[in-house]
């Protein structure tokens, strides 16, 4: 008998870098509510929206761990009163350090837990942030998936076959990846490395991988979407600040060759 598609509509919001944390919160929580209207149940925001990125081009005040907090409690009243749920990119002091961490939290507010990104992008980044070493997954509306962090699905597949393995249908990818082309805008999807990784990471995992860039002019990716047979559902124009919604089939998802997948043949 052939199974009857499940969908499960996601938005992927790729916003413009906030002058202030209040004003990042702002916009995702008018994010939420245009989310809202068209039904969704689940929205990504990009890597460390707030307060932006640490150890690149952003200028930041030192790290204000009441600040976070209120960011974090103030988006979880925005879900709950939107009916939307989020995975939301924050900084977060803990007594390992500095944690580029990303949440996440459900329909009705309550926070389901944390991803932080482990491999650190080297140089500003590593310096700035620590690790906390561990994987997790998460599960809305039935659905279960997982998150890496921008530089981890670019440079270490691992960290998707990992959650695809354990039974992630998709992994969101939060990312800021702006910079690196000496000032050439991109012009055309499919010729950048980063969006060639995504395919991979789709394709060899039978599972859709949804990524967020930060919109600026000058991204190395586009924000977007590709499906378990590695093709392009969609994307947002370079630079620009629109929310690509889309509905997933997750029959399609079968992490058919994550199910294949026999670490212990590949003894240490």
């Amino acid at each position: 008998m052939i199974e009857t598609s499940r969908l499960w509509r996601i938005a992927l919001a790729p916003l413009p870098q906030p002058a202030s944390v209040a004003e990042g919160v702002a916009l995702m929580a008018e994010t939420l509510e245009e989310c809202a209207r068209q039904r969704v149940s689940l929205a990504c925001f990009p890597e460390t929206y707030v307060p932006g990125l640490r150890g690149g081009r952003l200028t930041l005040p030192s790290p204000n761990q009441a600040e976070m907090e209120q960011a974090r409690a103030d988006l979880q009243t925005a879900c709950a009163h939107t009916g939307v749920a989020a995975i939301v990119g924050m900084e977060w002091t803990t007594e390992r350090g500095l944690e580029n961490i990303t949440f996440v939290i459900d329909r009705s507010g309550r926070l389901l837990g944390h991803q932080t990104k482990n491999q650190i992008t080297p140089g500003g980044e590593e310096e700035n942030y620590v690790p906390d070493g561990q994987r997790r997954l998460f599960s809305v509306d039935g659905v279960t998936f997982g998150v890496v962090v921008c530089h981890e699905g670019w440079r270490y597949p691992e960290t998707v076959r990992w959650a695809a393995v354990r039974g992630a249908q998709v992994v969101f990818q939060p990312q800021q990846t702006v910079g690196e082309r000496n000032g050439q805008p991109l012009e055309r999807w499919g010729e950048s490395f980063y969006e060639m990784a995504m395919v991979c990471r789709a394709q060899e995992n039978s599972i859709y991988f949804a990524s967020v860039n930060l919109a600026t002019p000058d991204q190395n990716s586009a924000t977007s979407l590709i499906d378990p047979k590695g093709h392009l559902m969609g994307y947002v124009p370079y630079g620009a600040a629109e929310v690509l919604v889309a509905d997933l089939d997750l029959t399609l998802a079968t992490r058919f060759y994550a199910r294949r997948y026999h670490p212990e043949w590949y003894p240490e």
